[in-house]
């Protein structure tokens, strides 16, 4: 299944059905009065957020969704059929914006949630509503309310507990497929992972999802090379896990270029918990090793994992401090959700206890 994380859609509401003129005609009831029933209402197009999908590859190749008409309404006071909604299933963490790109309408997510983008339109009312004393045979009846119609794009930022981050050829995709069942196109060439791709690894009884977010090359935040459309991803990630290709030369410059592309894009990016790494240790001799972490330490002010995707060597070390740290994100993260359902208890407690009293 291929992946698709930003797709532009089509979206109009159902017209509500038209109001009815009649008539009600029955033996020995010479002017039995107008009986026309109400228009149904239109089917709204709704946009629900499911598990299980992780890509908008379903809206690739359908992307115009207009809800069906409301019923006209009938004779003897029969008010027309509603018509029912659209649902858009959409993945965990999609964002709807307008058609200008710009103002955000609905954020998904959680499984569950759900929005409605156009509302169905109103049913016309039938020739009965219009009777009077003086118009007691009324000839006229409303048209259906016309649906909402707008164009919205559909983005998604993928939710994962820790995302992969670094210059192309770092050994991201090595690094993913060496701890999760994933398996993304690794090869020699830079740029060889061209959108995110999702692994669940496990270390002593805990599980975390990892992305593999395609490589970033100075510059990105201004549309270099794949440009700043995947580091939205990166937004959803409680942690960074940045790997260093050990082959470089000049490591540090490497380590700069994506923190001055974390800092560029803003976000909050560069306050993300980020545990370093030093990748591609099995191409290099113990000393160069030593020589590099040391340089990388010496520079960022944080103690250096060196690693080796395709040997193994210090991938279970990172996995536990991966661990810890996706556990201390998410107990603060859990902490800020009570607090604030807590703080919206005690504002309803103030409002109810201000209430009674203007009572």
């Amino acid at each position: 299944m291929k992946f698709l994380d930003r797709q532009k859609i089509f979206i109009k509401s159902g017209d509500g059905g038209a109001g009815c003129v009649g008539f009600r005609r029955e033996k020995y009831i010479e002017f039995g009065g107008p009986d026309g029933g109400d228009g149904g209402r239109g089917g709204s197009v709704v946009i629900e957020c499911v598990e299980n999908l992780n890509t908008l590859i379903d809206f690739r190749f359908q992307q115009h969704f207009k809800g069906r008409r409301g019923d006209h309404g009938q004779g003897q006071n029969k008010n027309g059929k509603a018509s029912d909604d659209i649902n858009l299933k959409v993945p965990i963490g999609t964002q709807v914006f307008d058609e200008d790109n710009e103002y955000l309408i609905a954020d998904m997510t959680k499984a569950g949630q759900s929005i409605v983008l156009a509302r169905g339109g109103d049913g016309g009312r039938g020739n009965a509503h219009f009777k009077t004393s003086t118009n007691q045979a009324p000839r006229q009846a409303e048209e259906g309310w016309p649906g909402e119609e707008r164009w919205v794009w559909l983005q998604l930022k993928l939710i994962a507990d820790i995302g992969l981050i670094g210059l192309p050829n770092a050994g991201k995709s090595t690094f993913l497929s060496a701890v999760s069942r994933a398996r993304p196109k690794i090869a020699s060439y830079p740029f060889t992972t061209l959108h995110p791709n999702l692994g669940v690894s496990y270390i002593d009884g805990e599980e975390f999802v990892l992305a593999d977010i395609p490589g970033l090359i100075e510059g990105a935040h201004d549309g270099a090379g794949l440009g700043d459309r995947f580091l939205g991803h990166v937004e959803r990630c409680g942690v960074l896990l940045h790997l260093i290709d050990g082959t470089e030369e000049d490591v540090v410059k490497s380590y700069n270029i994506i923190r001055s592309e974390l800092i560029s894009y803003g976000e909050n990016l560069n306050s993300k918990i980020e545990i370093i790494a030093l990748n591609k240790t099995d191409a290099l001799t113990p000393t160069l090793i030593k020589e590099k972490t040391l340089a990388l330490e010496k520079a960022i002010g944080n103690k250096i994992t060196a690693i080796s995707g395709v040997s193994g060597s210090g991938v279970e070390e990172i996995l536990r401090k991966l661990a810890k740290s996706v556990k201390s994100f998410r107990e603060k993260e859990k902490s800020e959700d009570n607090s604030v359902e807590k703080g919206k208890t005690e504002n309803s407690d103030i409002l109810n206890f201000e209430t009674i009293i203007d009572e």
